[in-house]
C-alpha cells in the first residue's frame, strides 16, 4: 500500500470524508481532505476583511497564509499561521463564503500545488471534488460518490445539528451549482472514476465497497491485502 493514492470525489453531504477516514483507517494510510485547505483559506480571507465578493483581491493574498494539513485519519489537523483552524474553519459563516474562494484560479493553483506535494509519493486517500481530474488524475483508484438530494441533507443536517433538512437541501443545491459551474477546475466524474450511490447505504457498506474496489487493483495477495479482506 506504500504508494497507492485513492482519490475520492463527490459533492457536499456524499459521505467523502467519513469513508475516506475509514477507508485509509482501515488500510493504514494517510488520508487528506482538501477541502478542508479551501474553507482554511477563507477563514483567512475574511478574518483579513478580504472582499470576498473581488476574485483579484482574493487572487492578489492567497500566497500569504502559510497553511499545513496534517495527514491522520483519527485527527485530521490543519493550520494557518500556526493557528488550529479544525473547529473555526465548520463555522456557517465559512460553509456560506468557501464557494467565492475556491473558484479563484489563484487559489487553486496555489492549494492543488501544496496538495500535489502532501500526496507525494502515494500511501493517501484524498477526498475534495477535483482529485481524479485535477489533483491526481493518475490515481489508482478512482471514486465519485453521490447520493440523493435529500439524503445528502439529512446528512449533513444531522452532522451539524443546527439547521432543517429544506435549509440544507437548498444550500446545497446553490454549492452544487457553483462547484460544477466555475471556470476553473468544475466538480466532475473523473474518466475511470467508479460511481458509487450512498443514498441507501451504511458508512460501513460504503467503506467495504471501496476496500474491494481497493482490492481489486491491488489484487488479493498483493500489498495490504491481508487488511482488505480483515476489513470487508
Amino acid at each position: 500500500m506504500t504508494g497507492l493514492v485513492v482519490a475520492m470525489d463527490g459533492p457536499s453531504g456524499s459521505g467523502k470524508s467519513s469513508v475516506s477516514r475509514g477507508v485509509a483507517r482501515a488500510l493504514g494510510l494517510r488520508y487528506l481532505d482538501t477541502g478542508a485547505m479551501y474553507r482554511a483559506m477563507t477563514w483567512w480571507m475574511l478574518r483579513q476583511g478580504v472582499d470576498l465578493d473581488d476574485p483579484g483581491a482574493i487572487g492578489a493574498r492567497c500566497g500569504e497564509p502559510l497553511i499545513v494539513s496534517g495527514t491522520d485519519p483519527d485527527g485530521p489537523a490543519i493550520h494557518v499561521d500556526g493557528i488550529d483552524v479544525a473547529g473555526p474553519i465548520r463555522q456557517a459563516e465559512i460553509t456560506s463564503a468557501v464557494s467565492a474562494v475556491a473558484a479563484v484560479p489563484e487559489v487553486r493553483a496555489r492549494l492543488v500545488a501544496l496538495q500535489r506535494e502532501i500526496v507525494g509519493s502515494g500511501g493517501i486517500v484524498v477526498e475534495g471534488r477535483d482529485i481524479g481530474t485535477v489533483v491526481c488524475p493518475g490515481a489508482d483508484v478512482k471514486i465519485y460518490l453521490t447520493a440523493s438530494a435529500e439524503a445528502r441533507a439529512q446528512r449533513r443536517s444531522a452532522e451539524l445539528g443546527d439547521s432543517t433538512v429544506r435549509a440544507q437541501q437548498e444550500a446545497m443545491a446553490r454549492r452544487d451549482t457553483l462547484d460544477t459551474t466555475r471556470k476553473t477546475d468544475p466538480l466532475l466524474m473523473a474518466d475511470g472514476a467508479v460511481e458509487l450511490d450512498t443514498t441507501a447505504m451504511s458508512l460501513d457498506e460504503v467503506i467495504a465497497e471501496v476496500l474491494r474496489l481497493v482490492a481489486e487493483h491491488t489484487g488479493p495477495s498483493g500489498p495490504g491485502g491481508d487488511r482488505i479482506r480483515e476489513r470487508t
